[in-house]
């Protein structure tokens, strides 16, 4: 309790110690899952910590970056890259690490506002392969923590009956 307290008021803050620094969010689909992941990924580098992914420590990014220089079939205590959604699709992430990789070296050049900082533009873009649209893509990866439904609009419908919801309300990934 004196660590809670000591901390709220370093905050300027009241009330249980873990009150309004974390919340639940329903990832629905890969695409959601994928913008969660680089949120995260990328949060050394909009700090303005690190330059880039693979110098940004403590993030799962660098541990696959690693990894893969390892020539590992995955990094220790990660769910692994499986490729491309298909029926014979074994356990793991429904896309290619070297695509994620790639996703979030994009990502991270385009977040610069209100940012401490940015990863340098050099590459094309990947987003245009993978078939998604960057404005929604750069959209969700900014405000991904005001969502509580993150998904395609179809994703978040289905979604709607489980958890007793009529509107379909959240951060929509086209």
């Amino acid at each position: 309790q004196y660590i809670a307290n000591e901390a709220n008021r370093e905050d300027g803050c009241t009330g249980h110690f873990w009150e309004g620094r974390f919340k639940s969010q329903a990832l629905l689909d890969e695409k959601a899952l994928a913008a969660a992941m680089a949120y995260v990924d990328l949060n050394p580098v909009r700090a303005g910590i690190s330059e880039t992914p693979e110098t940004s420590d403590f993030t799962s990014v660098k541990a696959r970056i690693e990894s893969l220089r390892q020539d590992e079939a995955s990094a220790p205590s990660l769910y692994p890259f499986a490729g491309n959604p298909r029926k014979d699709m074994p356990d793991g992430l429904p896309f290619r690490l070297l695509d994620y990789l790639e996703l979030v070296d994009w990502t991270g050049r385009q977040i610069k506002t209100d940012k401490r900082g940015h990863i340098e533009s050099t590459q094309p873009p990947i987003l245009e392969r993978l078939g998604l649209d960057t404005h929604a893509w750069l959209r969700i990866c900014t405000k991904i923590e005001k969502g509580t439904l993150i998904g395609s609009a179809s994703a978040i419908q289905s979604v709607l009956p489980q958890l007793n919801r009529q509107r379909r309300t959240g951060l929509q990934i086209p």
